[in-house]
């Protein structure tokens, strides 16, 4: 069963992969915009259920620390054994940009994490608008 389902994960990813492609093709967007936002959303949708089911059994510190690990995670270890196994080039737009919107995402969710240790709604809000803002400047004018 565990060799079926890393199957499986691998064919999806190729797919996910290919087809984020595509979209980005057709509509005109760099292929860095598409894994930015919808591969991203895709592949964060396991982390966002069971955040939101920590956070209605009021268990917040699951929650924030299932976003937080998935985070260094991906960024580190993910990151590590791509470049392990295929090195590539972090486009420029990336690293111009990206790199700082994470840093302030990040600096942005520790503060909020660091008042009082909650998340109020007016916080979440913001943070989702911050997203919503991050989208709307990477999309093709």
């Amino acid at each position: 069963m565990a060799l079926g389902g890393l199957a499986i994960v691998v064919l999806g990813g190729k797919l996910l992969v290919d087809g984020a492609i595509g979209i980005a093709r057709s509509y005109g967007m760099s292929e860095a915009v598409i894994g930015l936002t919808i591969v991203a959303v895709g592949t964060s949708m396991p982390e966002f259920v069971t955040s939101v089911v920590a956070a209605l059994r009021r268990h917040g510190d699951v929650a924030l620390g299932n976003i937080m690990g998935s985070n260094i995670y991906n960024i580190l270890g993910i990151g590590g054994a791509t470049a392990l196994l295929s090195p590539t080039d972090v486009p420029a737009e990336i690293v111009n940009f990206d790199n700082l919107v994470m840093i302030a995402a990040s600096a942005a969710m520790f503060a909020v994490a660091w008042s009082g240790y909650r998340i109020s709604r007016i916080e979440g809000i913001a943070l989702l608008a911050g997203y919503i803002a991050y989208i709307y400047v990477l999309l093709p004018k």
